[in-house]
């Protein structure tokens, strides 16, 4: 291919990167900040009057490591996985720089009325608590900015396709595609939210709004949008990874098929999150249980196939016995190795997530400090750790140069999950054991008990590892970036062969008609007739409310 075939498509992609990882930066520094007033230590007032409550801080954490972090870094590396494992340009580069404008435009929109506390309602923004419409109109454009980058993706595999009659989609490409149609479908219960309750409710069209049929479109997207966050780390894992060990992709097939189960399964189970709801049928509740616990299937299909892609990798490289082939992993390869330990916490987070399905244990950890290390492991390390693994040869790439300083990335890479290991097992201990609340000031609460200290001190040791993880990886980045010797030939994307030609794969699973006909179908039934009752009896009449 000629050098600077992809010239454009790696700005995107380099634009992408850079807007979320200013994002990661700003919304770690508060992640220490809450755990530390946990503990008894409160620097909040260091930061007034530019920060104006723990709420505020809490809220920006939140929608800009969940929501801004994940959105503009996943957008970007499909983009350039796309174009880069098909071999072609974007279709329409026009369509999906407007996409990127889009996205970085409602951004601005969303940040100011965020710093200057007129949008602390946590990133999850429940009404009644009420944010200014900006917030909302921005968080909007967000989501339709990626839409638009998605049909952008969309132009170009079937482009793709119409010339290549017959081959299988390259799986990177695939995946890549296939986690971008997830996103349109899963994000059309927040647009929903966004344009008929809470955007007319908060420039005063409504004199009140529905909190039941707003959680619950929320909720519409809310689960899915982990998979959202998980399946690029996926594309990496199943596509990237074993390349990266020295092995091939165990089995094709098996990954495509996890793939599509994701797409039918991971959007219809949001009533899991709202067990504890009134207003909802238990029936409704118990069959998007059950749901939850099926999408725990293509988890243990992929659990499967990427350690068995591994195993290929490690006795290619001399491993022998039943585990002698894990020494032999290139761990002294920080790619590598942020991803690999991002692969064994979220085996630990994955099952938290079954147990958060359980509707009886539900009862007892929901909305607890349990629910916070739950979503460090799975979030804050599966997919933030996979994402900095990726980013070790992805920015390398689009900069043009070496990585800087691998042993200081290594470094990062141990200490993340150094820090993580007591943060996040402290946090189930407290959520499990005294159902400490979550979304809380408890320096400040009254309640606070004694038994709880030595845990929220192991918390805050946990909370200060990670952030000195992120300064470390932010130095790398920024070393990489501005130190770091110029390269002629840059590292190229690493792409996994399959152990058998991919032509071997059955038609029936690189095609799209039926998998999105079953999906379509499975929402209508487990959504349908729930969403039109409370459709119907809705009550726009709960008051807006700004406590911080």
């Amino acid at each position: 291919m000629p050098e600077d075939r992809f010239a454009l498509e790696e700005k995107l992609t380099a634009w992408h990167l850079g807007i979320a990882l200013g994002a990661l930066f700003l919304g770690t520094w508060f992640g220490p900040l809450q755990v530390l007033e946990h503990a008894g230590v409160d620097l909040y007032g260091v930061l007034a009057p530019g920060i104006q409550s723990y709420y505020q801080g809490l809220t920006l954490h939140g929608v800009l490591n969940a929501l801004v972090f994940t959105t503009f870094f996943i957008v970007g590396f499909l983009t350039f996985t796309t174009v880069y494992s098909l071999k072609t340009s974007l279709r329409f580069p026009r369509l999906n720089a407007a996409g990127l404008w889009l996205m970085a435009g409602g951004l601005v929109l969303a940040a100011a009325p965020l710093l200057l506390n007129d949008a602390t309602v946590l990133y999850t923004f429940y009404p009644p608590l009420k944010a200014s419409a900006l917030f909302y109109i921005g968080l909007t454009l967000v989501v339709v900015g990626s839409w638009v980058e998605g049909f952008g993706l969309y132009f170009t595999l079937g482009a793709w396709r119409a010339a290549h009659p017959g081959v299988r989609t390259p799986f990177i490409a695939f995946g890549s595609v296939l986690t971008m149609a997830m996103w349109q479908i899963a994000s059309l219960g927040i647009a929903a939210e966004m344009l008929a309750l809470l955007i007319p409710w908060s420039l005063g069209w409504v004199r009140g709004t529905d909190p039941l049929l707003a959680r619950t479109l929320f909720w519409f997207t809310g689960h899915p949008i982990v998979y959202f966050w998980l399946l690029p780390a996926y594309v990496s894992w199943y596509g990237m990874l074993p390349r990266q060990a020295g092995g091939k992709v165990f089995s094709d097939p098996l990954a495509r098929l996890a793939f599509w189960l994701f797409l039918v399964l991971s959007i219809p189970v949001g009533f899991h999150h709202q067990f504890a709801d009134p207003g909802i049928s238990p029936v409704w509740k118990a069959f998007h249980a059950l749901l939850t616990y099926a999408v725990s299937f293509p988890s243990l299909l992929t659990a499967f196939t990427v350690i068995a892609s591994l195993e290929l990798g490690g006795r290619a490289r001399g491993g022998t016995g039943l585990f002698g082939w894990v020494s032999k992993l290139p761990w002294r390869d920080p790619s590598f190795t942020a991803q690999a330990l991002a692969i064994v916490t979220f085996a630990l987070g994955g099952i938290g997530g079954i147990i958060n399905a359980s509707y009886n244990v539900d009862l007892i950890v929901h909305n607890t400090l349990w629910i916070v290390g739950h979503f460090h492991l799975t979030l804050a390390t599966a997919v933030v750790l996979s994402f900095i693994g990726i980013s070790y040869w992805l920015v390398p790439r689009l900069a043009g140069r070496e990585l800087w300083s691998p042993r200081t990335a290594l470094v990062q890479a141990w200490l993340w999950v150094a820090g993580m290991a007591p943060f996040s097992i402290s946090h189930h201990l407290l959520g499990f054991r005294f159902g400490v609340p979550r979304r809380t000031m408890l320096g400040a609460a009254p309640y606070l008990a004694p038994e709880w200290n030595p845990l929220l001190v192991v918390a805050a040791i946990g909370g200060v590892l990670l952030w000195t993880s992120v300064v470390l990886y932010f130095i790398v980045i920024l070393g990489t970036v501005l130190a770091s010797r110029r390269v002629a030939n840059p590292a190229e994307m690493p792409v996994a062969e399959a152990v058998r030609d991919v032509q071997e794969t059955p038609a029936w699973l690189d095609a799209w008609r039926p998998w999105l006909i079953a999906t379509v179908i499975l929402i209508v039934l487990s959504y349908g007739w729930p969403l039109a009752e409370l459709v119907r009896n809705a009550e726009l009449s709960a008051p807006g409310m700004r406590v911080w």
